[in-house]
């Protein structure tokens, strides 16, 4: 769902907190270093973070910029945990996504923020819970997917789906995928997961490898619950949530995937639109080129 941010007053500049990756990625410091002083041109900056450490002040905080690629986006959401606060993307990284912003379009893009000329999109999030027998034993939020992959011996994993409690289907394949529209552009669409466009309200799931001709990536709506049980998992085989493992599986656990409550608000400025970040991302060209 897209929608207008609630407006700033046009007499009192915009208050954002920064996170940038530097302290990863330190050979980003002299181009974060650069971008200060066109952030202060046009807004107050009431907090910095460089390590993704620090809670954000949501209560005094109109936006936050995100200085880095797709993966800082993504760690910024999961630190906003509950408490989401509308985020700028510039991006520093290669593909950029989510991070959209050019490091030369910033100035540009704060101009049009403080003039009102923008609109945030809604993202969904996905609450992921692992179950051993009755017992919950994690509980986390991711904005891209969560993914069921299989380590050391790399056998086949066979993957029962469950939706809405009743049995849709057994996966025989490498590993399973469930992503959200913002994440269909990741891991989801390296193997073979078709593209969502990143306001729907639904979930893709697509096999890595399946073993099946007949078995192909499934869209259906986010409001529905969709549980997982690796049935005779290996010693590696685990639940990773954007790119961090959160636990390994036994044959008894249940991996449960809902709609989180939480929703990861991106403001896009106007001019931005979705196809022309995937037609300059993927080199979409129509025609071939000579």
């Amino acid at each position: 769902m897209s929608s207008a941010i609630t407006k700033f007053d046009s007499k009192i500049r915009p208050r954002v907190f920064v996170l940038s990756s530097v302290d990863h990625r330190p050979h980003l410091a002299d181009e974060i270093a650069k971008l200060r002083p066109v952030i202060e041109q046009h807004v107050d900056i009431v907090g910095e973070d460089s390590d993704f450490s620090d809670a954000v002040p949501a209560a005094d905080t109109d936006f936050v910029i995100v200085l880095g690629g797709d993966g800082s986006i993504l760690r910024a959401a999961k630190c906003f945990g509950n408490s989401q606060v509308p985020v700028l993307g510039v991006n520093l990284g290669k593909l950029g996504f989510l991070a959209d912003i050019r490091p030369e379009a910033l100035g540009a893009a704060l101009k049009a923020i403080a003039k009102n000329e923008y609109k945030y999109i809604d993202h969904l999030m996905l609450n992921v819970q692992v179950f051993r027998g009755e017992k919950k034993i994690t509980e986390n939020v991711g904005l891209n997917e969560v993914a069921i992959l299989g380590g050391p011996p790399f056998d086949i994993q066979l993957i029962d789906l469950y939706v809405d409690g009743q049995m849709a289907t057994s996966y025989s394949c490498d590993g399973l995928i469930i992503s959200t529209p913002v994440g269909s552009t990741a891991h989801n669409l390296s193997a073979g997961g078709p593209i969502l466009r990143k306001d729907l309200q639904a979930f893709v799931i697509s096999p890595i490898s399946p073993h099946t001709l007949t078995v192909r990536p499934v869209v259906d709506t986010a409001d529905r619950v969709y549980e997982f049980v690796v049935t005779r998992p290996n010693a590696s085989t685990s639940v990773v949530l954007d790119g961090q493992t959160i636990t390994k599986l036994e044959s008894t656990d249940r991996v449960r995937v809902v709609r989180d409550k939480s929703v990861f608000q991106l403001i896009e400025v106007t001019g931005n639109n979705y196809y022309r970040t995937l037609r300059e991302k993927l080199g979409w060209g129509g025609e071939f080129k000579k």
